[in-house]
């Protein structure tokens, strides 16, 4: 039989299937039913993008009542711009913006994601600075990375 978590997950996958521009990227539970859902889309996702799948969402968790009391709560929304980068997808709809990498040995590498593939992205890095500046493509193997975050620049 399938926990209430199980099937709230199945209802979100169900909606998202007729919204193929967007995706999980993290679904949390707290054990007091509240689900934290953070949704991003390829080209980013709005707030009213994100009241929409909210209101779907409920709606069907509550036809099916599986919360019969009413006692759970939702908040959809985008996991924002200081998470950590989780899918490919991601990483993919972030090509051309700045990202910290932290590896599994927790050092930290700077660059301009100039490509991803399934197993690998490559960044573009700059030592050095003026006349002294070197730039080169490094190619790291997404399983070596510990966590990824677009970096804000202005």
């Amino acid at each position: 039989m399938e926990t209430q978590i199980e099937q709230v997950q199945k209802l979100l996958d169900n909606i998202l299937v007729d919204e193929t521009d967007f995706f999980c990227v993290n679904f949390k539970v707290k054990p007091t039913n509240n689900f934290k859902i953070f949704l991003d889309g390829d080209n980013g996702i709005t707030i009213e993008k994100c009241v929409q799948i909210n209101r779907k969402l409920y709606k069907a968790i509550e036809e099916l009542a599986i919360y019969p009391e009413g006692d759970f709560s939702l908040e959809i929304s985008s996991p924002g711009v200081d998470e950590p980068l989780k899918l490919n997808r991601q990483y993919k709809k972030n090509i051309g913006r700045f990202v910290e990498i932290i590896f599994n040995d927790d050092s930290v590498k700077e660059g301009k994601l100039l490509e991803v593939t399934e197993t690998d992205i490559i960044i573009e890095t700059v030592d050095g600075k003026g006349k002294k500046a070197v730039t080169q493509q490094v190619l790291v193997p997404i399983s070596n990375i510990k966590t990824a975050t677009v970096q804000v620049r202005f």
